[in-house]
């Protein structure tokens, strides 16, 4: 299991603290997951990916409130990052940032060596800070999202 890290936001000053997600996060991480994701996971969904010993999610907590959230999967060496969200009021702060980089030292760790997820086409902020990181583009999931329904670009950091 991954170490708490605290991490103190340039700009406004807030100690965002990211760290792995706990069952008792379920609750919350489903309701922002709601405001932001047009086809959101439910608790359940996140309560049960928590019991998988090759996933890891971490949250960004503003004191007692989380304001973000994204995991990765360790499939034979190669990273699925997912469900990564950030409160709308709280974008272009850095969160998205810290907790993809938390995920990335953590999955070096693990000997995960190749990261991969999938964005929406026309996400062009999360497209920019995922190239940013290193991330390219590498392919098109047609369709891949519904309501709308939207192509994904597929994206891998080698």
């Amino acid at each position: 299991m991954m170490e708490e890290r605290t991490y103190e936001m340039i700009g406004d000053g807030r100690n965002i603290l990211v760290r792995p997600m706990k069952e008792e996060d379920a609750a919350a991480v489903a309701l922002l997951e709601a405001a932001v994701f047009s086809q959101p996971w439910s608790r359940q969904d996140f309560l049960d990916v928590l019991k998988k010993e090759e996933v890891l999610y971490v949250v960004a907590a503003d004191g007692e409130r989380i304001v973000g959230c994204c995991g990765v999967w360790n499939i034979g060496g190669d990273g699925n990052i997912s469900n990564v969200l950030v409160e709308e009021s709280q974008r272009h702060q850095g969160i998205g940032r810290l907790l993809l980089q938390t995920l990335l030292t953590w999955g070096e760790k693990q000997g995960i060596t190749a990261y991969t997820l999938e964005v929406r086409a026309s996400n062009a902020p999360a497209i920019h800070l995922y190239e940013s990181l290193g991330f390219e583009r590498a392919g098109i999931r047609p369709r891949f999202y519904k309501k709308p329904e939207e192509d994904a670009l597929i994206m891998w950091k080698r």
